[in-house]
């Protein structure tokens, strides 16, 4: 492999001009697509061979058009203290903005009186959850139905929802607005500029160079571009969701950025080495970018492995974002050669050009081989390896602690900052009408070929009744057309994202065992808690297979890389250090609150469903990234001749400076996203970030060169018979460097070279 990819490395530097013309060309094409492509919408979104998911579909296929997936928003009124919402003055302020919500948009459908109360038949065999007055008469609520979902509604409809809101606020009145209605699509500009802005700062202490620094940043906005402006325009296509993107891009952002890193680093080190602008271009593609190929592939299974879980939206987005990574991936082995060509002696700074020129062949080795940071670190990692293994792995024991009471769930309006008014909104629906109002849990009853449909139906609502944890069950008026199904809505006593309201959802399928027994009727649960929990259990059955995946196939591919047994295994059990201590930290801070007010956690709560597998994937792939990055550069001077304790340092000499800028770019990007007043995606870049500083400083830093310390040359033992089955893809360049260093190979290396190349060797 890298021989092919040397090559690659000189076609792209010579043919520069053609090169970047086809990746500029590929960006315009994503482009237009995007831009003529529909607006995205929300992905459809299943769970396939859950209760609650053959619940949804029995209600789309008896009860049509009772699903319909427009945005919703409840309006929340609340009197004055001592006052009643139902007083004349109240009531006429209220009807006052229902009228203004009917006529605030064209996209609203229908807006519900709440003085008609909760309770009225809803047309469809239910009753209407829409609208009503607490018992108290202190707290009213109407339901404004859009025609269109919640990502499809205009930004004249929120406004004008805002509007009257504020308006009806002036009457005195306490008036709150939830639902998904003032949902937009998250923004994460913000987010990727502080990630970019620090990344071009890290780059330049790096490289001390602009065009060095720049070069990175220029090609993963490009392949971040290509990936993102194809995911749009297949958005609607493929049912990709907007959130798609979202993930694609904070990926493609972070490895692109750090690909490219690892490919210009090893370019600057052959020029130092003394070979020419091409030569050196392919060495470094053949070297570095090879290891960009493997780390690029276990991203890649990462992110592919999520569909495992068998969640179609989750499936889509692991896909889409593993297409990112890929595009990244060939940017960084011929986008970034070409760009190197072009780059010229800029590629390193006028300090460092005017240095080379000053020094002799024999100062340069002398400056190459110096000590430096990353070596004085290895010699102490060597000097004291149990000790430092030790601290390492406590350390980190000590933070992964809290992972014993995890408890997931997904967020709702509950979860967000007191200081929003869809938080406000949750709240005084809780204080006016019990906390499980805002989680009713839906019960389409399939009473098909039952002789006795109503009363089957009504035998039903009495035994549910008969659970604790119910605070009220509200029967069907009628049944549907068709006379074969009724919808029950059962409103629990505990908020939805309790553990009680979890196990009355267990309850009532239990009993719906008994029911079907005596009366021939189906009860199924669903409604938006019963799918949380579906969901939330689906993603912890599917965390250990997944994980068994992902790092069953990592393994034997950085079995074949390292050609080593010992070494893969190391580094899959360091990152499952890693990931379980970061999960620990998510925990402490987010579930427990500790330090929640620094993160911006008004309420903790359970962690995040998808936060584990997330986690699991994104950061095993990340995690190996460095790695291999750091020990490709190991195995490299062990198999040149050195003995293993000089080959650590080599690898740290070489790879410790540009690994850790690596991971402070990534840190910053992931980082970036923690100042989001949306909890979900504020625990997201929280968790990375922690598990990116935890797998890099601590894992790949100290705990990785203190085990091979330890293990001598029998890190790299791979039995004779193995090691004639396993393909030699040869990533350290070992085969690359005896063809190159062969006879007659002198003539091929200046092969096509520009004439002004040959006179710009750069001793730096």
């Amino acid at each position: 492999m890298a021989t092919f990819l040397y090559k690659l490395g000189r076609l792209a530097f010579r043919r520069r001009r053609y090169v970047a013309l086809i990746w500029v060309a590929l960006l315009a094409l994503a482009g237009f697509g995007a831009a003529s492509a529909s607006t995205p919408t929300d992905s459809s979104f299943s769970i396939p061979g859950t209760e609650a998911q053959k619940a949804f579909d029995l209600i789309d296929e008896r009860f049509p058009g009772s699903s319909a997936d427009g945005a919703t928003a409840r309006v929340v009124f609340k009197a004055p203290k001592g006052d009643k919402i139902t007083s004349a003055e109240n009531k006429a302020e209220v009807n006052k903005t229902l009228k203004a919500l009917e006529s605030g948009s064209k996209q609203v459908a229908a807006v519900s009186d709440p003085y008609e109360g909760a309770g009225q038949d809803d047309g469809k065999g239910g009753k209407s959850q829409g609208s009503g007055v607490s018992q108290d008469g202190g707290i009213a609520y109407t339901q404004v139905s859009y025609k269109a979902n919640a990502m499809e509604l205009k930004d004249d409809a929120r406004d004008a929802l805002k509007e009257v809101g504020e308006d009806a606020r002036k009457s005195g009145l306490q008036v709150e607005i939830g639902g998904d209605a003032l949902q937009a699509e998250p923004e994460t500009g913000t987010a990727e500029i502080i990630g970019i802005g620090v990344a071009l700062v890290v780059l330049l202490i790096t490289f001390g160079s602009m065009v060095a620094a720049g070069m990175p940043i220029l090609t993963a906005v490009i392949g971040v571009g290509i990936g993102v402006s194809s995911i749009t325009a297949l958005a609607n296509v493929l049912d990709l969701g907007t959130t798609t993107a979202t993930l694609a891009s904070m990926i493609g952002l972070a490895v692109g950025i750090d690909y490219a890193l690892f490919v210009v680093s090893r370019y600057r080190s052959e020029l130092t080495a003394g070979h020419d602008r091409e030569d050196a271009a392919g060495r470094a593609v053949g070297t570095a970018g090879s290891a960009v190929v493997f780390a690029g592939l276990t991203v890649v299974i990462a992110l592919c492995g999520l569909a495992v879980v068998n969640i179609p939206m989750l499936s889509k987005m692991g896909f889409a974002a593993a297409a990112t990574v890929a595009i990244a991936v060939l940017i960084a082995l011929t986008l970034i050669p070409a760009l190197l060509g072009f780059a010229g002696k800029r590629v390193f700074g006028r300090k460092a050009r005017k240095n080379a020129e000053a020094r002799t062949a024999e100062e340069t080795a002398e400056e190459a081989a110096k000590s430096n940071a990353g070596t004085r670190w290895a010699g102490l990692v060597l000097r004291r390896p149990i000790m430092v293994l030790l601290a390492g792995v406590i350390g980190l024991g000590v933070v992964a602690v809290p992972v014993a009471s995890l408890e997931m769930g997904l967020p709702d309006d509950g979860s967000q900052s007191t200081k929003t008014t869809q938080r406000k909104a949750y709240d005084l629906l809780s204080d006016g009408f019990g906390p499980g109002f805002n989680g009713p849990l839906v019960l389409p009853t399939d009473v098909k070929g039952v002789e006795d449909a109503q009363g089957a139906v009504d035998k039903a609502v009495d035994e549910i009744e008969k659970l604790d944890g119910v605070a009220a069950v509200i029967p069907p008026e009628a049944l549907n057309e068709a006379g074969d199904a009724g919808m029950i809505t059962v409103v629990p006593k505990s908020q939805p994202s309790s553990t009680e309201t979890e196990d009355l959802v267990h309850d009532i399928r239990d009993l719906s065992g008994d029911i079907k027994a005596d009366t021939g009727a189906q009860v199924l649960v669903t409604g938006a808690t019963a799918m949380n929990i579906d969901f939330s259990q689906r993603m912890n059955d599917a965390l250990m297979p997944y994980l068994a995946l992902v790092v069953g196939l990592a393994f034997l591919l950085l079995m074949v890389v390292f050609r080593s047994i010992l070494v893969p295994l190391k580094a899959a059990l360091g990152f499952l250090l890693s990931v379980v201590a970061a999960l620990g930290a998510v925990v402490a801070v987010f579930q427990w609150g500790w330090l929640g007010s620094l993160f911006g956690v008004e309420q903790p709560g359970p962690i995040m469903s998808m936060m584990p597998i997330f986690m699991v994937g994104v950061v095993f792939g990340l995690a190996m990234d460095y790695e291999v990055f750091l020990v490709t550069r190991m195995r490299e001077a062990y198999v040149h001749g050195e003995r293993p304790g000089q080959a650590i340092s080599t690898g740290f000499r070489h790879g410790a400076r540009v690994v850790t800028a690596a991971a402070v770019i990534m840190i910053a990007v992931f980082s970036g996203f923690i100042g989001s007043s949306e909890q979900m995606v504020t625990m997201i870049g929280f968790g990375l970030a922690i598990a990116v500083f935890f797998d890099a400083f601590v894992v790949r830093m100290a705990i990785v060169p203190a085990v091979l310390a330890l293990l001598g040359d029998k890190a790299w033992w791979l039995p004779k018979w193995l090691d004639r089955i396993l393909p030699n893809v040869d990533v350290e360049g070992e085969q690359l460097r005896k063809q190159l260093s062969g006879p007659g190979q002198g003539q091929g290396l200046n092969q096509g070279q520009d004439p002004d190349d040959k006179k710009e060797l750069i001793n730096a």
